[in-house]
Parts: structure tokens; C-alpha cells; sequence
């Protein structure tokens, strides 16, 4: 069964317009920062968007039928796939592990990957830390306004893929349009902020006692996996680690056939247009727009457009 997923939007101050003007979105706020494509969190969830099961949540539909999820997902549905239009840089950051968000904030961790879907020519990321660094001389940094001294700036491309592992400082720059797939989790510690205020005119709220708590702070090596176009609508890899695998398909003509029977696939439409074929289904696909394929389902895509999915 393949099923097409209405998503869910959220309004940040460093958003941008898009996602709503290039992908679709549709939202009644000024900006448009982030949609969440694949959610069964609580913060904002997924709708199946027609057939049979119109109106009712991804979340309600897995509760009906756990099954089609696949044995791999458990209990709690694993992962949440976003679109993230940064306008501007998004707060220096961090996410805890499992145990600490688990304790805390009653939550998982926060693992996450991106791919650089566009961005600017100046854009660039933050990745750890130049040099590794004492909890104290961590603290200091952040007192003194000189964290950004510390932190590795990195320079991406259209097609750069970051494995950000829980505990990692980073943060998105301006300029980029990302696809992001992580835990699902939606714990996030600002550490830095550029002294921005929020719409009330209030400064927002920075974490730093837990980011303190959770920080690596050992010297980082920039880890790039640069993408490279699959060839003969063939499927490449751009992330496989404990949480999810993550692949792109450029597709022109008939796409590779998939399966998989221990796990859902989450399908993310970046370019073009096409149809997604099942033995039940046969669905109209086109750029920001997603679909859950139950598990133990064969699909493959025809057309000319370039997706990427997700499998636990």
C-alpha cells in the first residue's frame, strides 16, 4: 500500500518562503520554515491525504495497523523527515543521546542527517569544534561571545551529506534548503543565538546547562560524503547508520524496483514529476510531495524526477 502524507509546517524566525513557492507547502504564516514530510511526533504529525484512509493521522493509521510499519520500527514510530528552508542561520546547537533525552525530557535523542537539496554559494554549515575543549573553557566560550572562534565552519555544495550524530554542535547556515531525516525527536538545546529576539521581542531561550551536559567537545574531523547522481535510474547511498538508511534515486524513465519486508520506505519527491507503482497502487508523484509505502510492498517509480527515501 502506498499512501500520500499531508504535511505539517512550522513558522521559525530564520525561515524563508520556499518551500511554499518551489515545493508546495501551504501555510498561513509570514514564513515558512520547516515541513515535517514523515511525523508520528506529537509536536505535529503526519496526515494520509486520500484513499481509503483520508483525514486520519500516520500515527492513528500505524495504531490500526502496526504491521505495516515493519518489524524494525518496534514500539515508537523511529524517525521524522523534514524540509528545512533556512533564510538565515538557524542557533548554534545540540541534541542529547537516548539515555539523556529519555530522562529528561522524556523524548529520544536526536541523531540526524542532511542533505543539501540548495543552497547559496557562500553557504556553509557549523561542525564541532576545531579543537577539543574543557567543560569549563565550553562554558567560557559561550560566556564571552567567542564560540563561533571555536567552531568548525564548513563550506557546502548542492548535494553534501552530514551525518550529525547526538551530541555534535552544529547549525544549518543561511542560504540552505535541506532535507534533514532524524530520530524521532524534537529536543533541541540552543547554545548561541546571534542575540536575536523573538516576535514579542523577547530573547529566545538558550539550553546551557544541558548543552553542557550533552556537548562532544573532542576536536572534529569534517566529514563530506559529496553525492554523486546515480546512474541507470540505479539507487545510491547517502547514509546508513544504527537509525535509518538513507538513499537517492534520479530517475528518468522506470526507476529500480524496491522491497523491503522488515520496514516501511518513506518516499521525498526533491525535482520533477512521475507516478509511483505498486501491485495496488498506482499514484501521481511531484516535487515536496511524500508518501509512506507499508512494508513488504514492491513499488518503483517511472518519469523524470528525483526522490530521495528512507527505510529503518
Amino acid at each position: 500500500m502506498i499512501l500520500r502524507l499531508k504535511s505539517t509546517t512550522k513558522d521559525y524566525i530564520w525561515g524563508g518562503n520556499r518551500l511554499r513557492n518551489e515545493f508546495g507547502k501551504k501555510s498561513n504564516s509570514l514564513r515558512l520554515a520547516e515541513s515535517w514530510e514523515l511525523s508520528c511526533h506529537s509536536d505535529g504529525m503526519s496526515v494520509i491525504d486520500g484513499g481509503d484512509y483520508d483525514g486520519m493521522t500516520l500515527a492513528e493509521f500505524l495504531h490500526k495497523f502496526p504491521e505495516t510499519a515493519g518489524e524494525k520500527c518496534g514500539g515508537k514510530f523511529p524517525i521524522l523527515v523534514k524540509l528545512i528552508d533556512a533564510e538565515d542561520n538557524l542557533s548554534v546547537q545540540v541534541h542529547p543521546d537516548n539515555e539523556y533525552a529519555e530522562k529528561y525530557e522524556g523524548d529520544s535523542g536526536k541523531t540526524e542527517m542532511w542533505y543539501i537539496i540548495d543552497c547559496d554559494k557562500d553557504s556553509s554549515i557549523i561542525y564541532g569544534f576545531k579543537e577539543e575543549l574543557t567543560k569549563d573553557e565550553f562554558k567560557a566560550a559561550i560566556a564571552n561571545n567567542s564560540l563561533l572562534d571555536k567552531v568548525n565552519v564548513v563550506p557546502v555544495k548542492n548535494g553534501d551529506v552530514f551525518l550529525i550524530q547526538a551530541g555534535t554542535l552544529h547549525a544549518i547556515g543561511k542560504g540552505c534548503l535541506i532535507a534533514e531525516i532524524q530520530q524521532s525527536s524534537n529536543v533541541t538545546y540552543r547554545v548561541y543565538d546571534y542575540d536575536r529576539r523573538d516576535d514579542s521581542g523577547n530573547p529566545r531561550e538558550l539550553h546551557i546547562e544541558k548543552a553542557l551536559d550533552v556537548t562532544d567537545r573532542n576536536a572534529m574531523a569534517i566529514p563530506v560524503q559529496r553525492h554523486k547522481n546515480s546512474k541507470d535510474n540505479q539507487d545510491c547511498e547517502l547514509i546508513s547508520c544504527e537509525y535509518f538508511r538513507v538513499c537517492k534515486e534520479d530517475i528518468s524513465g522506470t526507476g529500480n524496483e524496491h522491497i523491503s519486508e522488515d520496514s516501511f520506505a518513506h518516499i521525498l519527491v526533491t525535482e520533477g514529476i512521475g507516478e509511483v507503482i505498486s501491485d495496488e497502487d498506482n499514484l501521481n508523484i511531484a516535487k515536496g510531495e511524500s508518501y509512506f509505502v507499508t512494508a513488504g510492498t514492491k513499488w518503483h517509480i517511472k518519469g523524470n524526477c528525483s526522490i530521495i527515501y528512507t527505510v529503518v
